[in-house]
């Protein structure tokens, strides 16, 4: 639930240049101090500040916060989501949990290399926001980005293949674990350092506002950028909120906090732990949000994109999550407390939602158990199918490589120099 803050105030006196007179400057009003972790506070920050009179001239609009759009349902007559609706959410997170435990037997029986970083835990973020997403709308995703890229349309199979190296994959087995890309699906990809595919991000939203502004198409696309806690510490994370609330861009930025960036805690790397609160500043809406409940992130990601649509401009969105795995599949995850992952564990927003469809007669366990078993199914298939694709020809080594095609990569004969045995012996004349 949204808070208003506490009325204690603080003011302070600063000298002038040029004089020895002292001026008040404006009361800043302080949050309470409250508990972080494990927290479902929705919290927003007052709707305007006042700005002392060098300013005055420059006044801008006041920053509206995101509503109260989680709520206490007191009857199931006014429920969050229909049967349909609730059906689809149960399926897709149930893929990409499904999808993640896959992932991990592959990775151990040595059909998947280099790191692997599973979303086992965080389902609810994915699914809470992509599957409001229209097929034109954009999503750019981290290294922790298989589920994000099934959420967005991406087949079991593509991304599947594209973990096992195959050309089947999405990205033609080039991509990896770290860059699930789809043009078709407008999956922008995942990116593997932190922070890197925020101003790509940016750069899609600030496309569709160009398009919609100065070559009056019909465009209403919005943006969504999904990072962690230990990017918000980054000056890309910065910048592109700057400039995002500059030019009013229709994207949502996603703070997946799952409390660890690596091995370190999230409390013991940020002198505010309290993300959200960086959206108000430079004047954009910010928000916290319970990121293992499925329903209340969906009710926030409604309020984030329909203002998107609108042209209100962007939205920063803090959801409080955690996942159940290591850092990567070579992680032992020995860092974090038992208590706090037992305690994490028994949120599972999988089972939290199933509960819900459950007690408000959405979905009886058979249908739910049918979804369950098609999933184990598909999953299944697209191992198979992964398994049973060509690995990529030597002479795809080179392409996506170069912006010349008939640049490094290719030889005078015009044949790719990656064919040349002298080539991958390190003794070709280039």
């Amino acid at each position: 639930m949204a808070t208003a803050f506490a009325p204690t105030k603080l003011t302070a006196t600063l000298p002038l240049h040029g004089s020895q007179e002292n001026r008040l400057l404006p009361p800043i009003r302080l949050a309470p101090h409250s508990s972080f972790l494990g927290s479902t506070r929705s919290l927003t920050l007052p709707s305007s500040r006042r700005l002392n009179h060098a300013h005055a001239s420059r006044r801008s609009p006041p920053v509206v916060a995101v509503q109260e759009v989680v709520k206490e349902k007191k009857s199931t007559n006014s429920l969050l989501i229909t049967k349909e609706e609730g059906l689809v959410l149960y399926e897709d997170m149930i893929l990409g949990r499904s999808f993640e435990d896959m992932c991990a037997q592959m990775y151990y029986r040595g059909k998947m290399f280099g790191f692997v970083h599973l979303y086992n835990g965080q389902e609810a973020v994915s699914t809470g926001f992509i599957k409001l997403l229209t097929k034109s709308d954009s999503v750019v995703s981290t290294y922790r980005d298989h589920v994000h890229a099934l959420s967005k349309g991406v087949s079991a199979r593509a991304v599947m293949s594209e973990l096992f190296g195959k050309v089947t994959g999405c990205c033609r087995g080039q991509g990896g674990s770290m860059h699930m890309f789809s043009k078709e699906h407008n999956m922008l990809g995942g990116f593997a350092f932190i922070g890197e595919g925020i101003p790509v991000a940016t750069g899609a939203a600030f496309s569709s506002k160009y398009r919609r502004e100065v070559l009056k198409q019909n465009c209403e696309d919005v943006t969504v950028a999904f990072f962690g806690d230990g990017t918000c510490n980054n000056g890309q994370f910065y910048e592109c909120l700057n400039m995002a609330a500059l030019y009013k861009l229709p994207i949502i930025f996603v703070v997946e906090n799952n409390l660890w960036a690596i091995g370190m805690s999230h409390l013991r790397a940020t002198s505010d732990p309290e993300i959200w609160k960086k959206g108000p500043a430079f004047g954009m809406p910010g928000v916290h949000v319970d990121g293992m409940d499925v329903l209340k992130v969906r009710e926030v990601a409604k309020e984030a994109v329909t203002r998107a649509r609108r042209g209100e401009g962007p939205t920063l969105v803090e959801c409080e999550t955690y996942r159940f795995r290591g850092h990567s599949l070579a992680d032992p995850d020995e860092l974090r407390d038992a208590a706090e992952k037992a305690k994490y564990a028994a949120r599972d927003p999988i089972v939290a939602l199933k509960k819900y469809l459950i007690e408000n007669k959405l979905a009886k366990e058979a249908e739910l158990k049918s979804i369950e078993k098609k999933i184990d199914e598909l999953v299944e298939e697209a191992v198979e199918f992964a398994d049973a694709s060509p690995q990529p020809g030597r002479s795809q080594l080179l392409e996506n490589v170069f912006a010349d095609p008939k640049g490094f990569g290719i030889g005078p004969d015009g044949r790719y120099r990656c064919e040349d045995p002298k080539f991958t012996e390190g003794t070709a004349q280039v």
